[in-house]
């Protein structure tokens, strides 16, 4: 088949490389010498590497940070969790590798099925929280994000760091990279970083290397339908595949990206398995949706919060971390 990728990011460049036997053209609304990579760069290395390699890479060449542990501030005090795997990655330089010796068409603005796309079988929308050829979500929630990667001999981490927001509409984060390099950035419903980054900025002494700023989707993909409209199919965080209590995106956007492979010949059966697959993204959701409302409730609320338990404590490899149920209900009582 012939198909287009709308959008080079994660979804988008891993695909280019994992569609063997089709003809696939990517289309980029950004010109190539300002396209970038966002988010923290951060994902578990022990699970995302069979992945990359089977797109032909090896993600060890990628690598900038093994973490061992996470320290969370609760701004009462902190505690760490132990981390099994979660590394900082050079996100950028390994989406730019996948999309080499592919036909890339750059500064390629696509907001509808215009003549470019007469010829193709299949459409994907690629194009992460824009969403830019499905439907718009109703009661989509789009959480802002800022984030700078900064250079400093003054910042006091040297491992990974998060400081969630009270009633979970965010967190704060630093990210290490390499020698005295990270990233320092925020994701809150309300804006409510804005004015403390510069403020860190500033008291740690950082040279600022880049400024980058994005919203992330945080409903999750029972609630992005249809995921699919004519030869239009969606892939990735355009149908809500960011795990909602940590807002990462990474390798749930590959694992969607699979899950069409797939059911390429059937998009039914693809939106039946990424529901089936992200059920628990809709737990976690509720959960979240619940503290951000001001409604959560312990009682209530905790067969949400164990059922997200038990898929992150028999998921590690894939979170990189080790989750106990005692970590989750103090983020809860935040």
């Amino acid at each position: 088949m012939r198909i287009a990728i709308v959008g080079a990011g994660v979804a988008g460049s891993y695909l280019l490389n994992r569609l063997d036997g089709h003809q696939v053209e990517c289309f980029e609304m950004r010109p190539q010498d300002k396209w970038y990579t966002v988010c923290a760069w951060g994902t578990s290395e022990p699970y995302i590497s069979e992945m990359v390699k089977r797109a032909g890479f090896n993600f060890e060449d990628y690598v900038l940070h093994r973490g061992k542990k996470m320290t969370v501030d609760s701004g009462h005090g902190t505690f760490d969790l132990p981390l099994r795997g979660l590394v900082s990655y050079d996100k950028h330089r390994l989406c730019e590798d996948m999309l080499k010796g592919h036909t890339v068409h750059w500064g390629a603005q696509v907001k509808e099925l215009d003549g470019r796309f007469k010829d193709f079988d299949i459409v994907v929308d690629a194009t992460g929280m824009q969403r830019a050829l499905l439907p718009k979500i109703k009661g989509d929630i789009l959480v802002p994000c800022l984030e700078y990667q900064v250079k400093s001999k003054k910042i006091p981490w040297d491992d990974f760091y998060i400081k969630p927001y009270p009633g979970l509409t965010g967190y704060l984060w630093y990210f290490p990279l390499w020698d005295g390099v990270g990233h320092i950035g925020a994701g809150e419903l309300h804006g409510a970083y804005k004015g403390e980054l510069e403020a860190m900025l500033k008291k740690y002494d950082c040279e600022v290397m880049r400024k980058i700023g994005r919203p992330v989707r945080i409903v999750p993909p029972s609630a992005c339908l249809p995921f699919s409209d004519g030869k239009i199919v969606g892939v990735g965080e355009s149908v809500g595949t960011v795990f909602p209590m940590l807002g990462e995106g990474i390798i749930p956007s590959m694992q969607c990206a699979e899950i069409f492979i797939e059911n390429i010949n059937d998009m039914a059966a693809y939106e039946a398995a990424v529901l089936k697959h992200t059920e628990v993204y809709t737990k976690g959701f509720k959960f979240v949706e619940s503290k951000m409302a001001g409604k959560f409730n312990l009682m209530t609320s905790f067969p949400r919060l164990f059922s997200v338990y038990r898929f992150m404590a028999g998921n590690e490899k894939r979170f990189g971390m080790q989750t106990r149920l005692s970590d989750l209900i103090k983020l809860s009582k935040l």
